[in-house]
């Protein structure tokens, strides 16, 4: 990408939201979305302690100001996580999230238990990589709000879309909350990422999951994760898109109980 200048993260820009007890769970959203995201694994407080936080320029955080890339998420993250006394702990990500978590997993492999990419790859195909600037163009000059469409149709099955339930709705107003330069910049993030070297190093027990009706780039990334992470397992989320733990959340609640057990 054309000026690509990637600068560090301030890691005090990032506040944690921990709920629950037991083994801590940190959770990393996806583009365009904040760490309410995660809501909708309560249930799971009972065994774990779930850490979410919202990534820069996205609800809740401040806008960093310059361009970054995973490798910066990465960084800010450990960070956080040094700052916070957690030294080791499970970890899951969705989308941009789950991209985060798997280059954190090959960085600090010491540091994650378990971990869980959902709906996500380590490095996007050639058209996906050329459309990210794209959109940030857009969301500079239109606002996210003129993205939703498309996007609500990448997120969710069009049954879902069509019944227009709590969770459509909260991914819907978290766009429209998110900052046009905040998405933006994760966009930029996004067409920079390549953690397949990270990847290949990931030592901890991996679930990787995907809705059944996510884009066939993503069912090609879920197949190469599996055959370099030793020992993962795939698990496709039924009749859902790309927001699965926001389209099934019984289901991934189900799953996770097991997996972190």
């Amino acid at each position: 990408m054309e000026n690509w200048n990637p600068q560090p993260l301030d890691p005090g820009l990032i506040q944690l939201h921990r709920r629950g007890t037991g083994k801590p769970l940190v959770m990393i959203h996806c583009l365009g979305q904040s760490h309410r995201m995660w809501d909708v694994l309560d249930p799971l407080m009972d065994q774990n302690e779930l850490i979410g936080y919202s990534l820069p320029g996205h609800p809740g955080t401040p806008l960093p100001g310059h361009q970054y890339g995973v490798p910066e998420l990465t960084e800010q993250l450990h960070q956080v996580a040094l700052r916070e006394g957690l030294t080791k702990f499970h970890l899951i990500g969705i989308s941009l999230g789950g991209s985060i978590a798997q280059h954190f997993a090959g960085t600090y492999p010491e540091m994650v238990d378990k971990l869980v990419l959902m709906d996500c790859s380590p490095r996007y195909d050639e058209e996906s990589r050329a459309m990210w600037p794209k959109r940030a163009a857009v969301a500079r000059t239109e606002g996210v709000t003129a993205l939703i469409p498309t996007l609500l149709q990448i997120f969710f099955t069009e049954g879902s879309r069509n019944e227009n339930g709590p969770n459509v709705r909260h991914v819907r107003e978290t766009f429209e909350a998110c900052e046009n330069e905040g998405y933006a910049l994760a966009c930029e993030a996004l067409a920079t990422l390549d953690a397949r070297e990270q990847t290949k190093k990931i030592t901890a027990e991996t679930l990787i999951m995907l809705g059944s009706a996510e884009r066939q780039s993503f069912k090609d990334a879920a197949a190469w994760m599996n055959e370099t992470i030793p020992g993962s397992k795939v698990v496709e989320v039924p009749v859902a898109g790309h927001a699965s733990v926001r389209e099934r959340p019984e289901f991934v609640v189900e799953q996770l109980r097991a997996f972190l057990d």
